[in-house]
């Protein structure tokens, strides 16, 4: 082996070397401030997951609120309106009755014309005349 040979293949080891130090060192760094920002990040999605369960709680504690106060609304126009409600009814009930009851007098008057007109209409057998 020649003696220029051995310092290219030395310099060239020693470039390698320090740049595989440089590499590992950048590493370590970043490995360290990887730490710190998923330290960070997960503090910071934690935070979030905090906030976001205390609106939800929040909405739902809001929800069954306005349904229990419109749930006693709607029970107190329901009370409120049941007397007026039953009248019309039984207003109703009457008139339906009444209705038919007229359209009932009104069929058989009508069926009861038909049977005289038809009777009035219709010739009779006549008798065959006596032969004298």
């Amino acid at each position: 082996m020649s003696v220029v040979r051995y310092f290219v293949m030395r310099a060239t080891f020693i470039r390698a070397a320090a740049a595989a130090t440089f590499i590992l060192l950048s590493a370590a760094a970043a490995g360290a401030h990887g730490q710190e920002a998923s330290s960070t990040t997960a503090t910071v999605k934690n935070d979030a997951r905090a906030a976001g369960h205390a609106v939800a709680h929040g909405a739902q504690t809001v929800g069954h609120t306005v349904a229990d106060k419109s749930r006693q609304a709607g029970h107190a126009v329901a009370n409120e309106t049941r007397s007026t409600r039953d009248t019309i009814r039984d207003d109703s009930k009457k008139v339906g009755h009444a209705v038919a009851d007229g359209a009932r007098s009104v069929g058989h008057a009508v069926k009861d014309g038909a049977h005289k007109v038809k009777a009035a209409v219709t010739e009779k057998p006549s008798r065959p005349e006596p032969k004298s």
